[in-house]
């Protein structure tokens, strides 16, 4: 099996696993996520996201959580759909950004109210500012593989994102299954032809588990050389505007088969499976199971 033999995980519990919460979440708890995160040895946490509060309320206290994360001294990630919100990570001195396109340009409107096209044009910008200020950038091509507006995404469409993503110079370009409906076949086969065109290109995946493939999807991944995957704890997470959608890949799960394959990590199961009871306790719709 032709399978790396080292993966880095990088936990977006914070972020991606809570922003859609209904519930207020204090900043207080939050700290103490991330706290416990930092201590478990994650080389990349995504914390936050600077989005108006009108619309993502849970990300309210971007800038406090920022100071934290530095006052801890590890790299994490902030979430920056424009430039307003690249200037406010630049002020607060977040190492490392993520910018998301949807490859469906359907999703992409419903999302952010612009065309794929349109956040291209607009990402030229925010690449700009970020790589005048040392900062990383984390590319996502979303919708990847297919999209519940439009159905089937080709492979032509995200090609067309990771194309200007490479063009900008973005660090690292992600493909995410946001919706959680993409398959082993589809990912050796998305993976492989990005990885041919592009062999230069840092990938890294990000899988959801609406039917339960997120963890058969990064092995169809790893299959092709990627090692870096998105995960979060408890599976927490989920897609506001893909209906139906589940949580990301559960944490716990990736380690333990990677763990059983002998793939290194940096990471402990035994130690990642004591902290997941306090991140599911922060959400109200967990319904990650545990390994």
């Amino acid at each position: 099996m032709n399978i790396p033999k080292s993966v880095e995980i990088i936990e977006v519990s914070p972020r991606d696993g809570l922003q859609n919460e209904p519930k207020p979440i204090s900043t207080e708890q939050k700290k103490e996520l991330i706290s416990r995160l930092a201590n478990l040895g994650f080389s990349r946490i995504e914390a936050t996201s600077f989005v108006h509060p009108k619309w993502v309320p849970q990300m309210a206290d971007a800038e406090e959580i920022a100071n934290f994360c530095n006052g801890l001294g590890i790299t994490f990630i902030a979430l920056t759909p424009n430039i307003k919100a690249v200037q406010r990570a630049i002020e607060v001195k977040v190492p490392q950004i993520a910018v998301f396109i949807g490859a469906s340009a359907a999703f992409n409107k419903k999302n952010i109210n612009k065309t794929t096209d349109e956040s291209l044009d607009e990402c030229e910008e925010i690449f700009k500012k970020a790589k005048e200020h040392d900062i990383f950038v984390r590319a996502y091509v979303s919708m990847a593989f297919t999209c519940p507006y439009q159905g089937e995404v080709t492979f032509e469409e995200v090609q067309h994102v990771c194309q200007r993503f490479v063009d900008l110079a973005a660090d690292e370009i992600v493909i995410a299954d946001t919706n959680g409906y993409a398959n082993p076949r589809m990912v050796y086969d998305r993976f492989s032809r990005l990885r041919d065109l592009y062999p230069t290109a840092v990938f890294a995946g990000h899988f959801h588990d609406t039917r339960r493939m997120a963890l058969v999807n990064t092995l169809a991944a790893m299959q092709v050389g990627i090692d870096k995957f998105d995960s979060s704890m408890g599976g927490l997470g989920g897609c506001p505007y893909s209906p139906g959608a589940l949580g990301n890949a559960a944490t716990e799960d990736l380690l333990l088969m990677l763990e059983e394959m002998g793939v290194e990590t940096g990471l402990s199961y035994d130690q990642v499976k004591e902290v997941s009871p306090f991140a599911k306790s922060l959400s109200t719709r967990a319904t990650y199971p545990g390994v």
